[in-house]
């Protein structure tokens, strides 16, 4: 165990010590509110504002909550994959420098080895994660705050459980690299490519009906639709407070994912959590394979040698 603690201090101050990592994993969330508030959010507000009735209007304040929810959750959504993607590093790092080779030969095991680039991984990609969402905490009270206290909470449990998904899938994929040429193309894929096929760029209702069919397949596209019914929750009690019609409110809440279905059923948000919880145990219990396999294989090559 201690041997286990050493490797995840040793990985996470290496992380942290390495400023290009740091300051690229820690910005990214922050260009992304940028980017997401200046471009996206007319799109999200437009969206909005034809879902209402003709005639219709909502408060400034509260279409700007609105707006404002769709941009965090999307943002939460993407970063707590892209950053794993980012924080994983370290891994490849050290199988280019022949530091993985060194302490292999030292009296520390696989599986220990494997555990300490697991859980540095994981806390290096919850802080920055949780930095993302105060900084989408503080935006949202900027712009328009319908938030409870039992609301913030469920989202950082939220942003825990997405962090330990996006950690258990850059485990598994990065694990086969051996070059930082790969790793950044694939981090590159992931960041460029994952905030479509999760619904946080795009909602997957307005995708065709074939693709939605298809992403429903994907955990990802869960853990947008947990984000998105936690950061607009106080939205739409506001919306039926001010008397929107129940009809109105479920049709806003379908254009956003708020409502999310499976082959024309809707998906409850404790099924949700069973999706997101199950596919990270998978994950997680696929690298712990690759690595006991990679071990084997290890040992096999040193007893023909």
């Amino acid at each position: 165990m201690k041997k286990t603690f050493a490797l995840i201090l040793r990985n996470t101050k290496l992380f942290f010590r390495d400023k290009g990592m740091f300051i690229t994993a820690l910005i990214t969330p922050l260009i992304l509110l940028g980017l997401y508030a200046a471009f996206l959010g007319r799109i999200y507000r437009d969206s909005f504002a034809s879902g209402l009735p003709a005639g219709g209007s909502l408060p400034e304040e509260l279409l700007d909550a609105t707006v404002g929810g769709q941009l965090v959750s999307s943002l939460l959504a993407v970063c707590c994959v892209s950053v794993a993607f980012c924080s994983n590093l370290m891994m490849i790092q050290d199988k280019v420098t022949g530091a993985r080779r060194d302490l292999t030969m030292a009296p520390v095991g696989s599986a220990s080895l494997s555990l300490g680039y697991f859980v540095s991984c994981a806390l290096v990609t919850l802080i920055i994660c949780f930095v993302a969402l105060a900084a989408g905490l503080l935006y949202l009270g900027v712009i328009g705050w319908y938030l409870t206290l039992s609301d913030v909470l469920i989202l950082t449990a939220d942003v825990l459980l997405l962090g330990l998904f996006g950690t258990a899938l850059s485990s598994v994929v990065i694990y086969p690299l051996s070059t930082n040429g790969q790793a950044s193309a694939v981090g590159t894929i992931i960041s460029a490519g994952y905030g479509f096929i999760c619904g946080a760029y795009m909602p997957l209702s307005s995708f065709a009906e074939g693709l939605q069919r298809v992403l429903s397949f994907l955990p990802g596209t869960y853990g947008t639709s947990l984000l998105r019914n936690h950061t607009l929750r106080g939205v739409f009690g506001e919306m039926e407070a001010l008397g929107l019609p129940p009809e109105v409110i479920r049709g806003l809440r379908d254009a956003v994912d708020c409502n999310f279905y499976f082959f024309g059923t809707k998906v409850t948000v404790p099924a949700m959590y069973a999706v997101i919880g199950g596919a990270t145990l998978l994950l997680i219990g696929l690298y712990i394979l690759i690595n006991a396999l990679t071990a084997r294989r290890r040992l096999v090559r040193k007893g023909r040698a």
